[in-house]
């Protein structure tokens, strides 16, 4: 960060970047909050996209979005993520865990084979180092030697999500995937009101 200084944001935000009045790219913050002087954006980047041609100039402008973590709400977290929907999810829990957050929270993060499951190191480690994080990898095609879940997103959360008494959801990723694991748990007796979801595309 050059101008301002530092950037205050909450962990799950992104940074809203305008190419014209009705174009409007989002690019999610991967870095901690805690961190607010060196901001790390991920970004998919298109060859011959708008917004990957001029990120080079991006300068870093007001973050919005509502995707944010309310410590407030007694409720488990569960997290729910498909492969670079994991972006803000990455966030929020470094930021969690780095301040001390002592309550149990669940991460489900699925992904079309092992190869999309970016940070997969990083969650085994935080699962092995805070006994109250759960981690659980899925794939829809699982390849020799594979230890974890298979199947379709909604089929996954549906097996490992047994009860959703006193349960916050927040799922990020494509809108198709959004909108199956939501009925899955909605299924199950879930208030729609307590699935918080940020679509991707």
């Amino acid at each position: 960060m050059v101008e301002p200084a530092e950037l205050d944001f909450d962990a799950g935000q992104w940074i809203s970047v305008p190419f014209g009045p009705k174009v409007v790219r989002a690019w999610s913050m991967l870095s901690s909050p805690a961190r607010k002087r060196t901001i790390t954006l991920a970004v998919d980047v298109a060859p011959g996209g708008l917004g990957s041609q001029w990120l080079r100039a991006l300068k870093p402008g007001d973050p919005v979005g509502g995707f944010t973590f309310n410590r407030a709400d007694p409720r488990r977290a569960v997290f729910i993520a498909e492969e670079i929907g994991i972006v803000p999810v990455r966030s929020i829990l470094a930021d969690l865990y780095e301040t001390g957050f002592g309550r149990p929270a669940s991460l489900i993060y699925w992904a079309r084979d092992p190869s999309w499951l970016l940070y997969d190191a990083e969650f085994r480690s935080l699962a092995r180092r805070y006994p109250g994080f759960t981690y659980m990898p899925a794939v829809r095609e699982a390849q020799a030697g594979w230890r974890g879940e298979t199947g379709e997103a909604a089929a996954v959360v549906d097996r490992l999500v047994h009860s959703v008494d006193r349960l916050v959801v927040y799922v990020c990723g494509g809108g198709d995937t959004v909108n199956a694991v939501r009925d899955a748990l909605v299924k199950k007796g879930m208030d729609r009101k307590s699935v918080k979801w940020e679509k991707f595309w």
